[in-house]
């Protein structure tokens, strides 16, 4: 891919680094999500090398506050011992990425309110969510 300037390439170039950014300076920049935003129609996105909406190639990496909403969850029994959940979770930024909630996996549900946990898969190397609120759902 050609780039005018070489500065678009570094700017691109550590937007698609990963979950959790080892360049980073600080531990609170380390344990953030980094998303790409469009700087030409601002549309937010994950792990992207063009924009979705325009095409445009122009990214900047932002951190996100690690907020987010569960927009669908559900239970993986395959290549793991216990039974896991994958869910999508968007993001309060507007981009969505697929990342695992803590918690048993039949208590997660679309709507539920996350946030970034400190920890990361170390296999998958997804980022790991926690509830922000406990669901008030009762099982009798």
């Amino acid at each position: 891919m050609y780039h005018h300037s070489g500065s678009v390439v570094r700017q691109t170039a550590g937007s698609a680094v990963g979950v959790l950014d080892p360049a980073a300076s600080t531990a609170a920049d380390r344990e953030a999500i980094h998303f790409q935003r469009c700087t030409w129609c601002g549309t937010a996105m994950y792990h992207r090398l063009l924009c979705p909406v325009c095409q445009g190639s122009d990214l900047r990496t932002e951190r996100s506050a690690g907020v987010g909403t569960v927009r669908h969850s559900t239970t993986v029994h395959r290549n793991t011992p216990a039974a896991r959940n994958v869910s999508l979770v968007e993001m309060a930024e507007g981009f969505v990425v697929r990342g695992r909630v803590m918690g048993p996996p039949i208590g997660i549900h679309s709507g539920d309110r996350v946030r970034l946990s400190t920890a990361k898969d170390p296999v998958r190397g997804e980022p790991v969510f926690q509830l922000i609120d406990e669901p008030y759902r009762a099982w009798t």
